[in-house]
């Protein structure tokens, strides 16, 4: 009997020994697993020049969270821009990100350097372990797309907005033809403004209304998404329209709420005055914001994000 009692008792010991080394590396699975599929948003900027108190403070409590030694620090551009939009206004500021397809430090080099020298861009930060690149400023989603795309880099608009501030700040309405296409973004500045920025192609040359429309009802097109929404609230700026079929639109919107509109329509019309039922309609839904995005495969197909359409 002494000896069975030795021998469990042996094996008790071995197998209580052997629990705290089990735990610890169960941790360390889940965390590196957890590191794996959440990439770090803590990008981080060393300075900031923002006329919007709600930025100002979105970063400031971003920084306090971050000890200094982590901190991602970049060089502040040598000039304070503001873009306009065509009907003269400044356009707000907002941050934006973008997947790049980055690999190397001489890549973060040229990013930041050829969108430092685009007009409305205050701030750039990036992180190469997630290939994202955050940028602070007034400059459309379409110019800094452009300028990334310049560097011979491929480029994704992954998120817009203000961080941690607005349950919904950010949404989108894609036009997928089958002759008119285009994308509307609108994104909350503040609780009292809404930044719009659209793109379209396929349409004839000319002036053209477009409102924001009570229902996303698409049985009928343009025609069944109902009555402008909070009249004067979904009236937008008349879309002038080139002769190649393309028109471009960015500017702001006061008392726009992006919250109230998921789930609405933006109706454009084949005439300005709006007296024709409609040419096409799209449904406004929820879009991500800053820091909700980093994915770089669809859970539902497996497409990367190098393989999708860019669509602004």
């Amino acid at each position: 009997m002494a000896f069975f009692r030795s021998i469990v008792t042996a094996k008790t010991t071995a197998i209580a020994a052997a629990i705290p080394a089990a735990a610890f590396a169960v941790s360390s699975i889940s965390s590196s697993s957890s590191q794996f599929e959440r990439p770090s948003k803590n990008l981080k900027f060393g300075s900031i020049s923002s006329s919007n108190p709600i930025l100002q403070l979105s970063f400031a409590k971003n920084l306090q969270k971050t000890s200094p030694p982590s901190a991602l620090h970049m060089e502040t551009p040598s000039s304070n821009h503001q873009t306009s939009s065509d009907n003269g206004v400044v356009l707000p500021e907002l941050l934006t990100e973008f997947m790049v397809d980055m690999s190397c430090q001489g890549c973060v080099n040229a990013v930041k350097s050829k969108l430092q020298t685009v007009e409305g861009v205050k701030n750039v930060d990036v992180d190469l372990d997630n290939q994202v690149v955050r940028i602070l400023g007034s400059s459309p989603v379409k110019t800094m797309t452009e300028a990334l795309e310049q560097t011979g880099r491929k480029a994704r608009l992954i998120g817009q907005g203000v961080p941690d501030d607005f349950l919904i700040s950010a949404a989108v309405a894609e036009f997928k033809g089958p002759d008119i296409f285009g994308v509307v973004r609108l994104a909350q500045v503040n609780m009292e403004l809404t930044r719009i920025e659209a793109n379209f192609s396929g349409m004839s040359p000319g002036k053209h209304a477009w409102s924001i429309n009570e229902f996303g009802d698409l049985t009928r097109g343009a025609a069944s998404t109902g009555k402008l929404y909070s009249p004067p609230l979904g009236d937008l700026v008349t879309l002038e329209v080139d002769e190649k079929g393309e028109a471009f639109y960015t500017g702001p919107k006061e008392k726009l709420r992006v919250a109230d509109l998921i789930g609405r329509a933006i109706a454009v019309y084949a005439t300005e005055d709006k007296t024709d039922p409609g040419l096409t309609a799209a449904v406004i839904a929820r879009s991500a914001g800053v820091g909700e995005n980093y994915k770089k495969i669809c859970a539902c197909d497996g497409t990367t994000i190098w393989e999708a359409t860019n669509k602004l």
